[in-house]
């Protein structure tokens, strides 16, 4: 099942049905780590509606509200690579190599949902940026309790040319407004991902096709619950959050985005979530 935040409400897909959830905090209604059969009696009880399926093409939001979204770094082999390209002429291409084989992976914190868009709104690069790409990242839904509940698309904008300058200025690169994209909804299940899905991305630029990749998800080097494990050792989430696993598609070091590029990222079972950038 699908879960969609709307400025009407909360909208639940079942098999081409779409129901409305009113009157429900997306906070309260989201942690909870019985989501699925919580899904599931909903959809027994309420009516599918033509105004449910209308609002998530007319309303939609990032389904994101008080929850962090936090990112995992050099989870792929090409990350690590990549990263080691970006950063060898300030040092720092070792570190890549050491935490893709450490114990302890990268987490950090990427943003809020003040710093998040969502479905069709456009993401940000940075002005003192001269180097920037889109991660295309398969993201968790996760409770306050640390359960895995669901899905969703993230988009991880970075900065490669300020993290490649200096690993500690990471944050930079990272985190600002509208770095982060998410939806277009969570994909609610009660069994893992299947180890073949597959993620896809596109840019257009003018309507034309300027780079495209694909990655499947069971080239993560880490478990899952092993990330959301390292962020919850000594950190609450009241609300839950998001979790970015890491991206495997790396643009070429001729490569930018630019101004009203159109990023396209297709995830199987989840859905596809589309960004311009402004």
């Amino acid at each position: 099942m699908k879960l969609y935040k709307t400025k009407k409400g909360i909208v639940i897909e079942n098999e081409e049905n779409y129901y409305l959830v009113d009157n429900e905090d997306w906070d309260s209604y989201v942690n909870d780590d019985s989501l699925y059969s919580k899904l599931e009696k909903a959809t027994k009880e309420l009516s599918a509606s033509s105004e449910a399926k209308n609002l998530i093409t007319s309303e939609i939001q990032a389904p994101i509200q008080s929850q962090e979204i936090w990112a995992c770094g050099v989870t792929y082999c090409k990350s690590k690579v990549g990263r080691q390209e970006e950063s060898k002429d300030s040092g720092g291409a070792d570190f890549y190599a050491r935490v893709y084989e450490a114990e302890r992976p990268e987490i950090f914190f990427k943003a809020t949902a003040y710093r998040t868009v969502g479905h069709g709104d456009k993401v940000a690069i940075r002005k003192d940026s001269t180097w920037d790409v889109p991660e295309p990242e398969l993201t968790l839904a996760v409770t306050s309790s640390g359960k895995i509940i669901g899905y969703t698309v993230g988009n991880d904008i970075s900065s490669r040319s300020i993290e490649g300058e200096n690993p500690l200025y990471l944050p930079q690169a990272k985190s600002y407004d509208a770095s982060a994209a998410v939806g277009p909804c969570i994909y609610v299940t009660d069994k893992p991902l299947p180890a073949d899905t597959q993620i896809q991305m596109q840019i257009l630029r003018e309507g034309k096709v300027v780079f495209e990749g694909e990655v499947g998800i069971d080239q993560i080097k880490r478990k899952f619950e092993e990330l959301v494990s390292y962020l919850y050792r000594e950190t609450s989430f009241p609300y839950g959050c998001l979790v970015m696993t890491g991206t495997g598609i790396v643009p070429s070091s001729d490569f930018t985005l630019k101004k009203d590029d159109e990023i396209r990222i297709t995830i199987q079972h989840i859905g596809t979530l589309v960004n311009t950038v402004k």
